[in-house]
């Protein structure tokens, strides 16, 4: 990897994340891994399973799930960002009085899966063409989940693609939607909400419902590979 995950500056990661709900964390990734991962698309033995996205009307575009063993810089990733991420995850559930806590290690946090029967590897690359979209959603899988996870942009924006932004929604209780509109570049690391984070008001905490998507791709193809932490049911 191009940074250290160790040497990231997890400090004023974790502020944004408790701010906002997400953060960009610039140049993670290097061209050459990006350039590998858009390569092994192609190499169907890497994947379990590939959704054409227009059949279940999530969009427009393609993605496939990954099987185990994962690529090596694939598990990297998610067993040392989910350690660094981890104290914002039990942050938030204490901030909302849930009794939820998440164990010290990625390894365990599978086990917790492997309980629910939640044994399915959520790891996934996806690619847009022209007019491809991702309609807003949440990437659950089961009943066990983690509440962040990741996007790693694979392409260019403004030279690989054009359009094509991620977009983050907020449901605030009682309130009209708001709309993060982001245009990560090639290599960043992007971890955002899951599901829902929590938001201080004028009488302690309260829930914000987060949905993720991608706006309409103009012209181009646009990559990304979505790291989830949690397993999926089989």
């Amino acid at each position: 990897m191009k940074a250290n995950i160790a040497e990231l500056p997890w400090e004023d990661i974790t502020k944004n994340l408790m701010e906002r709900g997400y953060v960009i964390v610039p140049q993670v990734l290097s061209a050459s891994e990006c350039a590998e991962l858009r390569q092994n698309y192609d190499h169907p033995a890497l994947y379990r399973k590939t959704i054409t996205m227009a059949r279940y009307r999530f969009g427009l575009g393609e993605y496939k799930y990954f099987r185990y063993p994962l690529p090596h810089i694939i598990t990297q990733l998610r067993e040392q960002v989910y350690e660094k991420i981890l104290p914002v995850a039990n942050n938030w559930m204490q901030q909302l009085k849930q009794d939820t806590r998440f164990p010290d290690t990625h390894a365990e946090m599978r086990a917790r899966c492997a309980t629910n029967n939640q044994l399915l590897p959520t790891v996934l690359i996806l690619k847009y063409g022209k007019e491809g979209f991702n309609t807003l959603h949440q990437d659950l899988y089961g009943d066990i989940f983690f509440p962040m996870q990741m996007v790693f942009m694979l392409d260019e924006p403004g030279e690989d693609y054009t359009g094509g932004e991620f977009v983050i929604t907020e449901q605030i209780p009682r309130a009209q939607s708001k709309a993060n509109v982001l245009q990560p570049r090639r290599g960043d690391m992007l971890i955002f909400a899951t599901n829902y984070r929590p938001v201080k008001g004028m009488q302690g905490f309260y829930k914000v419902n987060m949905k993720h998507g991608v706006s309409p791709v103009h012209s181009g193809n646009r990559h990304s590979l979505g790291i989830i932490f949690h397993d999926a049911l089989t």
